[in-house]
């Protein structure tokens, strides 16, 4: 059931989601051979809390205890494989797995990931680390199943990661051609096969249960014809796989509402074949996945093994590339990826001040409210057709909504654990109407959420042409301000930070109504000024490269050229190589008449042929700074145009030690609104020889090569694949890299060069996209961000993990006031300073939160148990989790496995008491997870043993291997 599609979730849980699971419960109860499967967590929880009576509540319990209702994947929702990133797939699977085990005391163990659209690597592997036993997946380029169908190679044994290997492996089971829903053509009637239900009815059930296209019932007439129906697919499908065990879906998307009239057919059905078994050839029985799976399992069948390819892209037919949606909804895209950072803030905030202050003025239950609502909106986004971009307006509007509500609660959260008193807030002052200084100031706060050390820059617009930056110390720090390049009669104010791992600090920005004494504390901010260049059109360029402008810092030399105004080479001063790049804005021109030819729409991309050059001219401003240099250029679609439709900000950090600061260009782009039927793509080209390869990566967790392919049809859009964090294309002697914080569509489609998809609009005649209204006429301004970075291959590798995760997680900027007239008797901070919490460079904290389950971690809860009560929640157990950045032999020092003592990195937050090491999720007990060995016809590496977990000692160490994902309950003194 699509939490979020064409319907949004209240019009789906009033049309039928809730009836699925009132009428499910009830048939359930009335036959003891029949079984069901349920997979979003969303819509079950929603109707356990608003609409499931006493009695329904017993039953479940009743059905879950008898293993004939069995939740499967058990995440909130199903979620999207090709443009989540890893944390807020491993986020919302956890939220779904807690709220399980705290009410029912059940684990999942088998997925049903049937419908995303295509199949990641990263997936196999979180779902083996969650304690899965098996995995199922459907959606896969159509003619590579149809080989595998024909080669009965559907199933197999997936290694996800190459360097966790068989430590993590997961049996894997491909669905046939007829996917995940029973088959619809009845050779006999010219209603939908075997769906009693009928179709559901929006907005209203209907009152009399008769439902649109209600397949005809199974009489003495019809048994027959829907006997022989049946055996002859399921004949037909046996000849597809390895064992005599057929798994037969019967359902699909919107189906079981009316459960009654259902399992009252299949019922019948049913009885007739398994009474004519003999001559039928079959047996059939009503199956969890458990059944299925056991059965499989217990057939000691020795499976092939597939490596790290994963499923993308997915096509279903020559013209249907579904690569497309790796860029639609750009904003829907960057706003879930903002959130989810913000509430990787918010977490590690609430602990440090639960740890700090158990006792605090910000009342616990009220600030878990508040992070369990953000989990939920992040967690719903992941969808698969929510960050997709796949979804109705109305659909997307809905995202939006839980989003920025749930965020502006996270917000709260946050001035409410720096402003109210006895925590490390400010001691405010009262302001004295007397004071003689007509200067303005106001407050921020900057809290680094990553457990390393940095140093950076941040950005806060401020309303006046100076400001002066003190630390808490009253110590000047270094600043830049410049005009606005967003808003006119605005100003633009860089602050350089150094923050330890999880650390905040206090800065004072002063406003000076006077002129600044440059030898003053103003000699600390660098007034910046715009320096500005004429205006060049395409038709006037002539000989390009001979006026070159430079812009340089202490890794690169970029040029600017200035017959062009774009950008000519940069030279990598570290390396002392200089590499011909050149970047602006392209379009794709798409068909949106499907009686001219193939079209594109919210999933599909059809290029049509070759994109055009999105301008015809380029204005150019260069902002020389002592903190940044920042170089704007502006892209007019025409000559006469005084709006542009592109633009591009380049800040070039200056001054910076700090490699990964220096070696990062931080690009962000305007793009839009677009004409009608555009696709807009960013193209960098370089001298590079790639061989037309690039690097992408899966979720954010492992890097993948994609090679170029040549396809009869529709190549272009074929060779698209899903950006989370990073791509990149290399030559011999450098790497070119893109760091990215939302999701993007990315190509290398000619030698050297690479191109990602920024933003799409699209209106097509098709009547299944009009019926749905999945046009995506996007009319919006896009804004998104990239780090570009060059270097040597084994620089890149060593600085683009952190990289990523540094734009993912850029310092949160806190104002908590507005410009005012000073306090008298201002204080310092009330509290000594905050500790640092920092790690070694290849170890990430991926999560730190306090999940407040209540549980007994060592044990299932009764599942016959009857008080309904909600459990209060646990404010003790903290969630941590670390994951190692880098592969086996990746990076000769980074590669190496880490050992960490965990009373000592996590001293600066408190005293740690206990450890448990859990599974991915947190509901299993490592060391009682045992999952099912599937036989292989290939044995394992000696070298894929040491991925295996080693446990943490009894001083709280742990050495943590590459590619792991580590999790741990924490209990602090």
């Amino acid at each position: 059931m699509d939490v979020g599609w064409v319907y949004t979730v209240q019009e789906s849980m009033h049309a039928y989601a809730s009836n699925v699971y009132t009428t499910v419960v009830e048939e359930l109860s009335r036959g003891k051979e029949r079984k069901f499967i349920a997979v979003e967590q969303e819509f079950f929880r929603l109707w356990w809390d608003n609409a499931a009576t006493q009695w329904h509540k017993k039953q479940v319990r009743q059905l879950l205890q008898e293993g004939r209702l069995e939740f499967i994947i058990g995440g909130q929702v199903m979620h999207d494989e090709a443009v989540t990133d890893i944390d807020d797939a491993i986020l919302q699977l956890t939220e779904g797995h807690g709220f399980l085990f705290e009410m029912f005391g059940v684990r999942p163990r088998f997925s049903w990931h049937v419908d995303p659209f295509g199949a990641s690597a990263t997936t196999p592997v979180l779902f083996a680390l969650a304690g899965f036993d098996a995995h199922l997946i459907s959606r896969i380029d159509y003619d590579l199943k149809d080989n595998m169908q024909k080669n009965k190679k559907l199933q197999f044994v997936w290694r996800g990661s190459p360097s966790l290997g068989k430590a993590q492996e997961i049996f894997t089971h491909t669905m046939d051609q007829y996917s995940y829903c029973t088959p619809s053509y009845l050779p006999f009637s010219n209603r939908s096969g075997f769906y009693w239900n009928g179709v559901a009815m929006f907005p209203d059930p209907p009152k009399d249960g008769i439902y649109p296209n209600m397949s005809l019932p199974v009489t003495k007439e019809t048994l027959e014809p829907y006997a022989q129906t049946m055996v002859d697919n399921i004949k037909q499908r046996a000849q597809w796989f390895r064992t005599n065990h057929v798994l037969w879906p019967w359902g699909c998307d919107k189906q079981f509402y009316n459960a009654s009239v259902q399992f009252k057919n299949m019922d019948l059905l049913m009885s007739y074949i398994n009474k004519h078994s003999k001559e039928f050839g079959l047996k059939l029985q009503y199956a969890t996945l458990k059944d299925y799976f056991q059965a499989v399992y217990q057939s000691n069948v020795s499976w092939e093994v597939r490596g790290s390819q994963d499923f993308l892209p997915y096509s279903t037919e020559p013209f249907q590339a579904w690569t497309g949606f790796y860029a639609s909804r750009n904003i829907l895209k960057g706003v879930a990826r903002r959130a989810s950072a913000l509430l990787h803030a918010a977490e590690s905030l609430f602990v440090r001040y639960r740890i700090k202050y158990p006792d605090g003025p910000v009342q616990k239950e009220w600030a878990l409210d508040k992070l369990k609502a953000l989990r939920w909106a992040v967690s719903e986004v992941q969808h698969h057709d929510g960050i997709t971009g796949t979804e109705s307006p109305k659909v997307a509007d809905m995202y939006m909504e839980h989003l920025k509500q749930s965020m502006m609660g996270a917000e709260e959260l946050l001035a409410a654990i720096f402003l109210l008193p006895q925590n490390p807030g400010i001691s405010r002052a009262k302001q004295d109407s007397k004071e003689s200084s007509n200067d303005l100031e106001q407050h921020i706060i900057v809290y680094n959420p990553l457990a390393w050390n940095i140093t950076t820059y941040v950005n806060i617009t401020v309303e006046y042409p100076m400001a002066l930056v003190f630390d808490d110390n009253g110590t000047a720090v270094p600043a830049q301000i410049q005009p606005s390049g967003e808003s006119q009669g605005r100003y633009d104010l860089f602050i350089v930070v150094e923050l330890g791992g999880l650390q905040y600090k206090k800065y004072l920005v002063q406003f000076p109504q006077s002129q600044c004494d440059p030898s003053s504390s103003c000699g600390q901010t660098h007034a910046a000024r715009v320096v500005t260049f004429e205006r060049r059109n395409i038709h006037e360029w002539r000989k390009t490269g001979r006026k070159l402008l430079p812009v340089l810092n202490e890794c690169y030399t970029l040029l600017f050229d200035q017959e062009t105004n774009l950008l000519h080479s940069i030279t990598d001063r570290l390396q002392g190589r200089k590499v011909m790049i050149h970047q602006d804005f392209w379009e794709y021109e798409a068909n949106g008449d499907v009686h001219a030819g193939p079209i594109s729409d919210n999933y599909i991309f059809t290029a049509n042929e070759f994109a055009v050059p999105a301008y015809k001219s380029v204005a150019l401003e260069i902002i020389p700074g002592k903190i940044i240099t920042e170089v704007r250029q502006y892209f007019y679609r025409e000559v006469s145009d005084k709006n542009y439709t592109y633009s591009m900000v380049t800040r070039v950090p200056v001054g910076f030690k700090d490699r990964l600061l220096c070696q990062r260009l931080d690009q962000s782009y305007g793009v839009g609104p677009l004409v009608v039927n555009r696709e807009a793509v960013l193209r960098t080209t370089t001298e590079l020889q790639n061989n037309k390869t690039i690097y992408t990566d899966n979720n954010g967790y492992q890097i993948l090569k994609r090679e170029y392919k040549q396809y009869i049809n529709n190549t272009v859009s074929r060779n698209y694949y899903p950006m989370v964090r990073e791509a990149y294309i290399e030559g011999e002697f450098s790497r070119l890299v893109l760091l990215s914080e939302r999701a993007h569509g990315v190509a290398s489609l000619s030698e050297g060069q690479i191109e990602v998809m920024l933003h799409r609009r699209l209106w097509n005649n098709q009547e299944w996209n009009w019926g749905y209204n999945l046009t995506l006429n996007d009319t919006s301004v896009v804004k998104p961000v990239l780090w570009m970075m060059i270097g040597s291959p084994a620089a890149m590798t060593t600085l683009s993990q952190q990289g990523a995760l540094y734009l993912q997680h850029r310092p949160l900027v806190l104002p908590i006031d507005k410009p005012h007239k000073p306090w008298t008797g201002h204080k310092k901070w009330n509290e000594a300073s905050v500790q640092p919490v920092a790690l070694p460079l290849n170890l990430h904290m991926q999560y730190l939160s306090i999940p407040g389950w209540n549980y007994d971690p060592s044990h299932s809860q009764s599942l016959n148990s009857v008080g309904e009560k909600k459990p209060e929640a646990n404010f003790n157990r903290v969630l941590l989790r670390f994951t190692h950045l880098y592969e086996e032999g990746q990076d000769p020092i980074l590669s190496k496995p880490i050992t960490v003592n965990l009373k000592e990195v996590l001293q600066g937050l408190g005293k740690v008491k206990a450890v448990e090491e859990r599974s991915l999720t947190g509901t299993w007990d490592i060391s009682d997870l045992q999952r099912w060995k599937w036989g292989t016809v290939e044995s394992a590496k000696k070298s894929e043993n040491s991925s295996s977990f080693r446990g943490v000692t009894t001083d709280f160490t742990v050495t943590i291997s590459p590619k792991q994902i580590r999790t741990f309950f924490v209990y602090f003194a």
